[in-house]
């Protein structure tokens, strides 16, 4: 019997968990200083409407409908379509990795913000503010291989091994677990951008960090780069195409309204993106600063650019390092919902294509995903994840994304999922005209062609990403090709290992084609003489 979300509300709070994280925290806003504030939102609301709500319903009707992970179901949509949903895979494997070092690092600031006390009124209290990320990570200089040599700050090492058992926990009984988890981690991060929204407006120049964040600029809009960036954050910001909304959708049940809850999961998305905004807008300016200080680069916001604001914000040390301590805190249940939203995404995949036990298959996962991460708290760490985060997003995601709307625009009928998305919808039905040409022609065009100007800036560098060694350029194709090619590379495995191809072949009687999975109720208890215990005894 396949797991089921306790209610509509558990689902849309791990949804909006999922979709809400560092991007919204800390690009978001460095994005909206970037090009112009109101311009940047107007764009980035355009962005959602035509391709980001499509494609999170698309997912979510997939999983619904197929019952399993992204590989079993695409597989169920078109006999070549799995190897998209083991690109997908792979690529959120990589993705975690890096992710729960940098789940590592915000935990660290949240631990280290006491000394946000000491730095207020010091004369070289700005420097020491900008310098504690880096002092902290054992990062020497900028983003370089510098540091390489196996230098891991102790302290450090137990943050990351923290994060990894916090991602386990949440996740250890997969739905069951996460349901108690979100009502808190969804909550606590909205409740504490209030209460530094609150501190930002009693600040001074509020009117002015209000203009710059909503009011639009017209010539912002003639600008391609604007156009680029608001597309690639509502799409990065969603969590499709990452295994998550497949494997989520495939524990709902099949009376509820995706239309609707996608549109919650959007909205929210959304407005916890404008309130992180307020918070840094509001705060800076505060603080003296303006858009030019800020920085569309997220880990230059958060752990560089904001401390100097904190140290700041009043002339009391210990009020300082509290507003320190919930800016961090902030990040952390943001961070966590996200990565243990992937790491459930990859669990579903893998569990639903071999039949092996979810719960050890997420220890497993957890195991070798916590190892490989060290790598990015070494000295070089920094470079590592830089590089790995610049091939998983700028070209994979865009390419499994590419794929995944031709898979089920051009080889599959998309007015099947379009059904299937409208079900059980009362008012508002998502119409034919907009999520068809969305999936057909407007998403996958637009990602190929954000997927091909990222290759041309790249190539216009000397094809070295900036400025890295041809190694750490090569490792980052290597990865990248690997990954988009795992569900190819797992069929030469399963050729030669033929108990594992046993098991895959066994597990995939449970699943069949869309058609088939109509008449299937997975949520149904199975009967008393085809109980797998009873079949053990």
């Amino acid at each position: 019997m396949r797991e089921k979300w306790p209610s509509r509300f558990t689902f849309i709070l791990a949804s909006i968990g999922s979709a809400v994280g560092l991007g919204n925290a800390w690009r978001f806003p460095g994005l909206a200083a970037k090009h112009g504030g109101g311009s940047f939102l107007l764009a980035y609301v355009l962005a959602m409407l035509v391709i980001a709500l499509p494609l999170l319903m698309m997912e979510l009707a997939v999983g619904r409908r197929m019952r399993s992970g992204i590989p079993v179901a695409l597989k169920g949509i078109n006999g070549k379509g799995e190897f998209i949903g083991w690109a997908a895979t792979a690529n959120a494997f990589l993705i975690v990795t890096y992710y729960a070092a940098v789940f590592a690092w915000v935990i660290m600031m949240c631990l280290l913000s006491y000394k946000f006390a000491g730095m207020t009124g010091a004369p070289d209290g700005l420097a020491d503010a900008s310098n504690l990320w880096a002092e902290a990570v054992g990062m020497t200089g900028s983003t370089s291989f510098a540091g390489a040599g196996g230098n891991i700050p102790v302290l450090l090492l137990l943050c990351l091994i923290i994060s990894w058992l916090a991602i386990y926990y949440c996740i250890r009984d997969g739905a069951s677990s996460v349901s108690k988890v979100v009502k808190y981690t969804v909550f606590i991060p909205v409740i504490l951008l209030l209460i530094l929204a609150v501190r930002g407006f009693t600040m001074d120049n509020t009117a002015a960090a209000m203009s710059a964040l909503f009011i639009p600029k017209a010539a912002a809009f003639k600008n391609p780069t604007l156009w680029v960036d608001a597309i690639g954050q509502a799409f990065y910001s969603m969590s499709i195409m990452m295994a998550i909304m497949v494997a989520y959708g495939s524990f709902l049940d099949k009376k509820s309204n995706i239309v609707s809850d996608a549109l919650i999961i959007g909205v929210s998305d959304f407005l916890t993106s404008v309130l992180s905004g307020i918070v840094l807008f509001t705060t800076m300016y505060g603080c003296g600063m303006t858009v030019d200080d800020m920085s569309a680069s997220g880990i230059t916001t958060a752990f560089i650019i904001y401390p100097m604001a904190i140290v700041q914000l009043t002339d009391i040390g210990w009020l300082n390092a509290m507003f320190g301590v919930f800016f961090y805190l902030m990040l952390v249940t943001l961070t966590i919902d996200s990565a243990f939203s992937i790491v459930e995404g990859i669990s579903a995949a893998i569990s639903d294509k071999f039949g092996v036990s979810k719960k050890k298959t997420t220890r497993k996962i957890v195991l070798i995903a916590g190892a490989i991460s060290v790598v990015y708290i070494t000295g070089a760490g920094v470079a590592w994840l830089d590089i790995v985060d610049n091939w998983t997003n700028q070209y994979n995601l865009l390419i499994v994304g590419v794929m995944e709307c031709v898979l089920v625009g051009w080889f599959f009928n998309p007015v099947k999922v379009l059904d299937e998305i409208n079900k059980n919808t009362l008012k508002f039905k998502m119409p034919k005209w907009w999520f068809v040409s969305t999936i057909k022609v407007i998403a996958p065009a637009t990602l190929a062609i954000l997927c091909v100007m990222n290759m041309i800036s790249l190539f216009r560098n000397g094809g070295l990403y900036q400025g890295y060694s041809v190694f750490a350029n090569v490792t980052g194709w290597t990865l990248s090709i690997a990954a988009l090619l795992s569900g190819f590379i797992l069929n030469l495995i399963l050729s030669k290992k033929p108990r594992l191809k046993a098991l895959a072949v066994k597990a995939g009687e449970n699943f069949g084609s869309w058609d088939d999975m109509e008449k299937v109720d997975v949520h149904a208890p199975l009967p008393a003489q085809e109980s797998p215990a009873e079949n053990n005894a």
